[in-house]
């Protein structure tokens, strides 16, 4: 999988749970809320206030490291 700002976050966290670490270091504790999987990240980091590029870069360096 590689993810982009338009991905939404319950399809990243059902692909890898272990992304979730990357969610919650940006202040993202909702992710069990309906909400907030239906949501891109792009739109969540803009709630947010943080970096939607830097977190899918996160995101992606640790999906592909597991290959």
């Amino acid at each position: 999988m590689t993810v982009t700002k338009k991905s939404v976050i319950g399809d990243v966290l059902d692909f890898d749970a272990g992304t979730a670490e990357f969610f919650f270091s940006i202040g993202m504790h909702c992710l069990g809320c309906p909400a907030s999987r239906g949501e891109s990240i792009e739109d969540a980091c803009a709630v947010h206030g943080t970096d939607a590029d830097e977190l899918v870069k996160k995101i992606n360096e640790y999906l592909s490291s597991k290959k």
